[in-house]
Formats: C-alpha cells, structure tokens, sequence
C-alpha cells in the first residue's frame, strides 16, 4: 500500500458522511475534516499531511502561500506535487518501508500489534497485572490503514520507552498547537494550509535547504541503514539533518508484519482482506539530541542558560486552559522563556500581516481574518505510562508584532490575578473543611481547575478587547480600565460563588459553621483589597484604573 495513492484516509464531508480517499482529498471543497476512530490518531492525520504538504508544496513566500489558501490546488496538482515523494511512502514490500526499519529485523521476537499505541499496557503492566483502565488485548489485529496510522503516531510522539528505547524527537509527551480557522464550515484545505510555512521560516542556522528527495537520509531514515545508537557520537543533530526532518522523524525501530487474510480491524471496526497482527521491535533505533524545535510543538527555554537547548512543553495533569494561553500564543524567549510553536509564530507575526498589506492594496480578501482558533492536543505522560489525552481549542488573535509586548503583558496580568484568587479560594476552602488545614493531605488542584473553567469565557472576551483596543489606538495605551474592572468583579463573584459550593458542600452536620464563616471573612477581606495579603488586588485595580468597592460587614447569617 503507498501512502499517498491509497484510499486510506477518513474524511468528514460537508454533509456529514465518511469517506475513505487518498491524501490528495484534502484539495477537495466538499471535504471539511478528518474522522479518525482514535483521538491521538486524529491529530497525527493532521501532522501528517500539513508535514506532506510541507515537504511537497512549501511556498516560496507569505504572498505564495496567500495565492494558495486563496485557491486552493486541485487534487490532480497535488498528485503531481506528491508522486516524486511515492517511493518513500510505501508500507510494504522488499524496499524501504514508510517509516519501519531497513533491516526486516528477523533476530528478534514478534510481539503484539498493540506495541504501536502508547496507551497500550507495556510488558510490566501485564506482569504486575497493573492494566486496570487500559486492558489487554483489546487490540489483536489492525487493518493497514491503522497500523500506518498507528507506526506514525507513535514515532512521532514516541515515550520514554527503558534502556536503549529511544524517545522522539521532540521529547516524550510532547504537545502540538495548530492553527484553525474560526468558521467551524471551513475546509480541510484551509485547516492545514494555515499551519504550513515557508521554506525560509523552517531552515536554521548549520542547514541548508534541498529540494527534498527519496533517496535522501537527512530527510527519510528509513530509505537508509539504521543509524544505530549504540555508542556514543551517534546522535541524531539538527545541522546534520534537512529542515524538514521533524516532520518525519523516527526514533524506533519497526516492521510491521502482514498477513492475507480477512479480519474486522479492532480499531475502526471495519472488515479489511489484510491485517497486521504482529510487529518487530528492536533498541538503539536514532538518538536525537541537540536543540531541536519541532515547527508544530511550543518550547520553553531558560533565559539563565541560554546556551542549554530547550524543551518541548508538555502535557501536565489537569488538562490545557487560558492560564497557558500567554506562553502557546506569544514569545517571551528572554522573560518567561516561551517558545511558540513556528506555526502559530508564523500565523501572528506574518501571515496576518501578508493580508493586512494586501487588503491595503485593494485586495478583497475575507478569507482569513483577525480571530482564528489554536489548537492544542497531545498525551500527559508520566515517563512511559500515558495519564491522559488532553485536547483543547482556544481563540487565537492577533496584533501587529510591535504591539505583542503589550498584549503578552496585559494577558498576563490577567492571569497572575487569576492564579491568585485561585490560590486563595483554595486555602479558604480548606480553612473552611479542615480544623488543622496545614497538615491536610491529598491533591486540592480540582479547585483551581473549577475556577479557570467558569472564568474561561470571561478572559477570552477581554481578549478579544484588548484586540481592539490595540488594533485601533496609537501610541502608549494603559490597561483599559472598564476592561480590568470586568474582569475583576467577575473573579471577585466566581470566587465566592466556588467557595461557598465547595466549603458546604457534603452532608450538613459535617459542616462546622463557624470556620466556614471565618474562612468566606478572610476570603471577602482578600477580594476586597483589605488584607495584608491582597497586595495583588491592590495593584491590578491600581493599573487598571479603576476603585475598589468596600463590602459591607457580612454576619454568619450570610452564610448559606
């Protein structure tokens, strides 16, 4: 099966149906996105085409790139992109395959095609009898569409995996933001071709760009001998290899096993006349390391070493927010350290502008505007045992780039007050439950996480204030002060309204009234700016230019 002829793919069409089509279907109008039966292979499809595309269309310039998001190629220009690339994108067969080793690996032990999905229970968990939530052998047998789709996923997402198991290319767990379209009918075309950059923005300092070819080991490693990494100086470094090699990284080494035979596909469910039932795997596959930046992965790097390479932000327990919104969207290398991904650098910084310029031109350009969608997804892992998957879109706006420094510093002063009432709501609310609340154990972030949640639509309204509030005014502009008091009274009214959901909650006769006031007292006292420890109230209301209201007293009655 070759990757880019074959009906491989699950389209969404405008008419809601599924369609199974080559790769080239994205050029079509009618298709409007993937349906992958897996959450983790659904952003891997994504990767893999916007990597396709990449590396078989990559525009010139920002006024290439708008020609064609603009119109869009029609599927047969994309088959004459895509076949020079045919070779390196074949399953199966005596040649190289797409992304499995050289070698057919005939030393080592088969084992179960379930080795190609991260959340599969490893060989320990099946020892210690530890899969309680992932079970065993729920996957026996995949259709070669997913086996594909499987071998790519985990390559590029690749785990700590033990000793001489190597782990991806952009760490283990690592996340990955693309940029979307805000109109929920936009097409496929226009979802990927968002997230593609220039030939430019992708070459670093040590590489030099080649039109990419099959043939190519800095490109495809599995069209060469295994770089094995068995001793040192083998290392897998960015200025050895082609710009557009984290697209197709692999660190492991895989043969994928196929039999003749008819089989339901234990992932899609379809009937398939071909199966894969058994993998080879084998240690020391390539070893990479240097600093490298995958273009759809956000970094953050340590302003105090910056001569350490930097790391790919991760997926953390308790899911993706607004409070990580600053460090996904603007770059702040030399404050906080946060890397955005190229692609949402790119989509901010230039993109907006190529359009900007032309609609100045006289261009009538109504396809990309202002408000655009980040998408940000991928596992949380805990060294090689996946926690959880972690999907989340968020508004994406942009301003001119002499006008970030502004926008990243009044989002995040929204967010250190948020963080702080949160903090606080916390300790109240353990104030209010516990008679000695320090020596109180367990995990208490599920609070936290409450607050972000019902405040969430309220920061992405002033967001998109402050969007206009930069895009129309000149000069030097001040937090806008009935914008900060918004978002001030809202947090002020979440707080409370949490706290007292949280603090009474449970059975009646195990609520001990008189901590719970005090607690709701010293919360009250903190919002209002008239504690010690409101210092970050009394300031935010200060730069926002707005007056803090005292309360009235609250009595125990007003407990309830």
């Amino acid at each position: 099966m070759n990757l880019l002829n074959a009906p491989w793919f699950p389209f969404r069409t405008r008419e809601g149906s599924v369609v199974y089509r080559p790769p080239t279907a994205m050029a079509d109008p009618e298709i409007v996105d993937l349906a992958l039966p897996r959450a983790d292979f659904q952003g891997a499809a994504y990767q893999f085409l916007i990597g396709l595309l990449q590396t078989a269309l990559p525009p010139q310039g920002h006024g290439d790139w708008l020609d064609r998001f603009i119109e869009p190629p029609s599927i047969e220009e994309l088959e004459a992109a895509f076949a020079p690339l045919a070779d390196a994108f074949e399953l199966d067969g005596d040649g190289p395959r797409f992304m499995q080793d050289l070698d057919p690996l005939d030393d080592v032990k088969d084992g179960t095609v379930s080795g190609l999905l991260i959340d599969a229970p490893g060989a320990n968990g099946i020892k210690n009898n530890t899969d309680f939530f992932v079970k065993r052998g729920r996957v026996e047998a995949m259709c070669e569409d997913c086996a594909a789709l499987a071998l790519f996923t985990m390559q590029i997402n690749a785990p700590a995996g033990g000793a001489g198991i190597r782990v991806g290319l952009r760490g283990g767990g690592p996340l990955t933001t693309l940029v979307l379209p805000e109109s929920p009918d936009a097409s496929l075309w226009s979802r990927l071709w968002l997230n593609v950059v220039t030939s430019r923005a992708l070459t670093r300092s040590g590489q030099a760009w080649q039109a990419p070819r099959t043939d190519g080991e800095t490109l495809f490693l599995w069209v060469a001998p295994t770089r094995v990494s068995d001793r040192k100086g083998t290392e897998v470094l960015p200025e050895g290899m082609h710009p557009l090699h984290p697209y197709w990284s692999m660190p492991r080494r895989f043969r994928l096993l196929f039999d003749d035979e008819p089989c339901r596909c234990d992932i899609c469910g379809r009937e398939a006349s071909r199966v894969v039932r058994r993998i080879r795997a084998k240690k020391q596959g390539a070893n990479y390391d240097g600093p490298w930046l995958h273009p759809l992965t956000p970094y953050r790097r340590d302003p105090k070493k910056p001569n350490e390479p930097p790391l790919s932000t991760k997926g953390q327990p308790g899911g993706l927010g607004y409070q990580h919104w600053s460090n996904l969207v603007l770059q702040d290398a030399d404050t906080s350290g946060a890397l955005p991904a190229l692609v949402v650098q790119d989509y901010v910084s230039e993109k907006v502008r190529a359009v900007d310029e032309e609609r100045r031109f006289g261009e009538e350009i109504a396809a990309l505007l202002k408000h655009a969608r980040l998408w940000a997804f991928g596992y949380d892992m805990d060294n090689m045992k996946p926690r959880g998957w972690y999907s989340a879109e968020m508004p994406l706006v942009a301003v001119p780039p002499a006008k970030q420094e502004r926008l990243r510093s009044w989002v995040q002063q929204y967010i250190e007050l948020a963080r702080q009432i949160a903090w606080m709501v916390r300790t109240q609310v353990k104030n209010a439950w516990f008679a000695r609340p320090s020596d109180a154990k367990g995990d208490m972030s599920h609070i936290d996480l409450a607050f972000y949640d019902v405040t969430r639509g309220a920061f992405f309204n002033a967001l998109f204030d402050f969007q206009k509030t930069l895009m129309e005014a000149d000069g030097t502009q001040r937090l806008p002060s009935e914008v900060a008091e918004a978002w001030y009274r809202t947090l002020k009214r979440e707080a409370l309204a949490l706290f007292e959901e949280r603090a009474l909650s449970g059975a009646l006769e195990a609520v001990d009234l008189q901590r719970a006031t005090a607690a709701r007292r010293q919360l009250q006292s903190f919002l209002a700016g008239r504690s010690k420890g409101s210092k970050a109230i009394r300031q935010f209301a200060e730069t926002g230019g707005f007056a803090l209201v005292a309360e009235p007293a609250t009595t125990e009655e007003g407990v309830s």
